[in-house]
């Protein structure tokens, strides 16, 4: 399983808006600008996010996006889901799947479930939050001499 970048790149508008959160609008070609990433296809990103409802949009000459919610409100796992779908490694371990007909005679499933597990508890035990501490920590414990 790999991670596009619309997941990666979602994350990342993420923790843009919540380590630049000042109260005001933060506009689409700020974040681009400071991520790297084209103002094009980081509005599609946008799109997807504001859809879902976590950022909210503000049009006009003062317009841009803010995040909907508390940084601690949002997992990994909430945003990967929403930009890339199913985290599982194989179709018979999503949540709702059909169970396969091999399932009684299947040894590798027991894989597959144990890696599923892993991954969600990864990414769903890490907020947005915890990512804007870890950013301040390796920031404040700089010590620039001269």
């Amino acid at each position: 399983m790999k991670i596009s970048t619309k997941g990666r790149y979602a994350i990342r508008v993420m923790l843009d808006l919540a380590l630049h959160n000042t109260g005001e609008c933060i506009k689409v070609k700020d974040i681009a600008a400071r991520q790297n990433i084209s103002e094009k296809y980081l509005e599609q990103i946008i799109a997807v996010l504001n859809k879902a409802g976590y950022v909210r949009s503000v049009r006009g000459a003062q317009g841009g996006y803010k995040l909907a919610r508390d940084p601690k409100e949002y997992t990994v796992g909430m945003i990967l889901r929403l930009t890339e779908g199913s985290l599982a490694p194989v179709a018979c371990v999503e949540d709702g799947a059909e169970e396969c007909d091999m399932i009684t005679q299947c040894e590798t499933v027991l894989v597959w479930k144990k890696l599923y597990d892993a991954i969600n508890q990864v990414v769903d035990g890490i907020t947005i939050q915890d990512m804007v501490d870890h950013y301040q920590g390796r920031i404040d414990g700089l010590d620039f001499v001269i």
